[in-house]
């Protein structure tokens, strides 16, 4: 088989799985999982290098108790919604210089459906 044939495959079997009712929130749940997940969970007593995301739209920045956040994730006046959410997760330092939070997610569909998956959250 040919690799221009398997790749045609593999692009039809992802467009069909976008199509499928649920594929956004499967979509969202795979781009949280690759681009978040190393780093943060969505169970509220787990943290990890992050602390836990989940409940995280309308929370202020900050906040998360027994988590050791920067003094300028601390400081910075943010609620988390869907534009500050945004913001940060495409360049975390250039949004809040000295937070501790190293890599964003640069790609803007991964990005808005990672934001759509902790919405739900």
């Amino acid at each position: 088989m040919s690799s221009r044939i398997i790749l045609v495959a593999i692009l039809t079997a992802g467009l069909a799985a976008i199509a499928q009712p649920g594929a956004a929130a499967a979509t969202g749940e795979a781009a949280f999982r690759q681009s978040c997940g190393a780093c943060h969970s969505l169970e509220p007593s787990q943290t990890r290098m992050g602390p836990p995301l989940n409940g995280v739209f309308q929370r202020k920045a900050g906040s998360v108790p027994g988590y050791a956040y920067s003094d300028a994730l601390k400081t910075a006046g943010i609620t988390w919604d869907r534009k500050t959410l945004d913001r940060f997760l495409k360049s975390p330092a250039a949004f809040v210089p000295g937070t501790k939070m190293p890599i964003g997610v640069a790609d803007d569909a991964a990005r808005k459906a990672t934001i759509d998956y902790l919405a739900g959250k």
